[in-house]
C-alpha cells in the first residue's frame, strides 16, 4: 500500500464497502433506535468523512472545511454519544452522501496528482485505516440491531464435525521475545505502519507456557452453561459478579434456549447453535469466569503475540503467523464467513506454534489491561489510544468483521470488559 495505486484502490474499495453497508438499508432501517454500542449510519459515514477533511485536505493543504456549521457535528469528541441521534443537528443521507463524494474525490484527485511523501502517505493510510474501523462497527450495528448480513457475506455453514480435543495445548517455549513494531522501523509510513500504541517495540522474557491451539467453541461453553456455572458465585470474580447481576446474564448475549434447543442469533435469524462454531459475543467477565469453572486462565497479551508470531530476538520480524503480506485468503476477516466456519478451519493460517485462527474470527480477550508501552509518543491523532487506558482489556488478532488491511499480529484493540456486542471470543492457557 506503498505506491499511488495501491493506494487508490485501497481509497476506492473502502468507499465501496461503505456505501454497500449505507445503502442496503431502507429509510427506517437508517433511523436506529439508540444503543450505547453503535452509531447512526449516517452520522456514521459523515463522521469518517470528516476525518478524510480533517486530516488530509486541512491537516496536509489547509484547506477550508466543506461546511464550518457542521464541524462540530462529524466530530466524534465535540457531539456527545447520545446527541448523534438528534437527526435535526445533522444533514439527511443525501446530503451527508454529497458531502462523502465530494471528499473522497478530492482525496483521490490528490492522490493522482500530488507526490507521494512519506508524510502524506502516512495520513492517506490513517484516514484510510480509520474508515475501515467504522466500517467494523457498521457491521456489528447490523448483529446488534438484527438486521441482514452485510452484503456478500457467505451464507451460515452447514454443522461440521467438533475439532479433536486430545490434541491439547501447544506448548510455548521461554525465550526473549520481540514485541510491538519494531523500534528500528525506518518510518511509520512505510510498510510497517502501525498505530502509537503498537510502539516502540521492545524484547520481553516470556517464560514457558501452554495455550489452547483453538478458540473456545461453542460446544465447550455450552458445558460451561448447562453446568449452571452462570450461577456459581465461586466462578466469578467481584467485578464479574457485578456485571451478571447487572445484566441478569444467563448465556451468551444472542442465545436463547426455546423447546428444549439452543439457539443463537445470527443477524436477522435464530439458527441452532453449531458445536463447532466459536463461541462469540461474550464478555471479558464471561470469559474469565469459564476459566475459572475450567481451571484455565486467558492468554496475558504478550502471550497471545508470542503464540501468533514466535517472534524471537535476533530472527526476521513477522508481522502474521505466516510471514510478512497479509493473505485474505487464510482468515476469516472481511465479512466472508462472520465466524461461522468450526474452530479447527483454516489450518493454512496456523502461527508458528500451531495455533489456530488467531487473526481474524473473534477478537480475542487477553487478561492484561491496556497500557501504553515504555516509550509511547501519541501519534497525530491524540484520541486513538489515550482515551482507553488504564480501564480497557487487551483484544487481539481482529475480527471477521474487520477489514484484512487492518491487522497485523502486534495489533492492539480494547475493550471496556463488559463489551460483548462485538465480535469477541477467547482462548484459554493451562494454569
Amino acid at each position: 500500500m506503498n505506491n499511488q495505486q495501491t493506494l487508490l484502490h485501497a481509497l476506492e474499495n473502502s468507499r465501496d464497502r461503505v456505501l454497500s453497508l449505507l445503502n442496503s438499508l431502507d429509510p427506517e432501517q437508517l433511523s436506529v433506535p439508540y444503543s450505547e454500542g453503535i452509531n447512526p449510519p449516517v452520522w456514521e459515514v459523515g463522521h469518517a468523512t470528516f476525518f478524510f477533511e480533517r486530516f488530509i485536505l486541512q491537516y496536509l493543504d489547509s484547506a477550508p472545511s466543506y461546511n464550518p456549521a457542521l464541524d462540530d457535528i462529524w466530530d466524534s469528541f465535540e457531539l456527545a454519544h447520545e446527541d448523534r441521534w438528534q437527526t435535526e443537528l445533522f444533514p439527511d443521507k443525501v446530503e451527508t452522501l454529497h458531502y462523502f463524494h465530494h471528499t473522497f474525490d478530492r482525496v483521490k484527485q490528490r492522490i493522482q496528482e500530488k507526490p507521494l511523501s512519506d508524510a502524506d502517505l502516512y495520513m492517506y493510510k490513517y484516514a484510510i485505516f480509520h474508515l475501515n474501523m467504522h466500517i467494523e462497527s457498521m457491521v456489528w450495528c447490523r448483529q446488534t440491531l438484527g438486521y441482514a448480513p452485510p452484503p456478500g457475506a457467505h451464507a451460515p455453514c452447514a454443522s461440521a464435525g467438533l475439532p479433536n480435543a486430545a490434541q491439547g495445548d501447544v506448548e510455548i517455549p521461554a525465550g526473549r521475545y520481540r514485541i510491538g513494531m519494531p523500534e528500528e522501523s525506518p518510518s511509520y509510513a512505510t510498510d510497517d505502519f502501525c498505530f502509537d500504541n503498537e510502539k516502540p517495540g521492545f524484547i520481553k522474557d516470556v517464560k514457558a507456557f501452554n495455550i489452547s491451539p483453538t478458540l473456545v467453541s461453542n460446544a465447550e461453553y455450552l458445558a460451561f452453561v448447562e453446568a449452571g456455572a452462570y450461577e456459581l458465585d465461586s466462578c466469578w470474580s467481584m467485578a464479574g459478579l457485578k456485571w451478571r447481576k447487572q445484566t441478569n446474564a444467563r448465556h451468551p448475549l444472542y442465545w436463547k434456549k426455546e423447546n428444549g434447543q439452543w439457539l443463537e442469533r445470527h443477524y436477522d435469524k435464530w439458527l441452532r447453535i453449531e458445536p463447532s462454531l466459536p463461541v462469540k459475543h461474550v464478555s471479558y467477565w464471561e470469559a474469565q469466569a469459564y476459566c475459572n469453572f475450567t481451571g484455565r486462565r486467558l492468554p496475558k497479551e504478550f502471550e497471545w503475540e508470542v503464540a501468533a508470531l514466535n517472534n524471537i530476538e535476533g530472527r526476521p520480524f513477522n508481522k502474521f503467523p505466516w510471514g510478512n503480506t497479509m493473505d485474505p485468503t487464510r482468515v476469516d476477516m472481511d465479512c466472508t464467513h462472520l465466524a461461522r466456519l468450526p474452530v479447527n478451519a483454516l489450518p493454512e493460517g496456523d502461527s508458528p506454534f500451531g495455533c489456530r485462527q488467531m487473526i481474524g474470527t473473534v477478537w480475542e480477550w487477553t487478561e492484561s489491561l491496556f497500557f501504553p508501552y515504555s516509550g509511547f509518543t501519541m501519534d497525530v491523532y491524540p484520541f486513538m489510544s489515550t482515551l482507553q487506558f488504564g480501564d480497557h482489556k487487551v483484544v487481539r488478532g481482529g475480527s471477521c468483521a474487520t477489514s484484512s488491511i487492518l491487522i497485523r499480529g502486534t495489533y492492539r484493540q480494547a475493550y471496556l470488559p463488559d463489551r460483548n456486542d462485538v465480535f469477541v471470543g477467547f482462548r484459554t492457557c493451562a494454569r
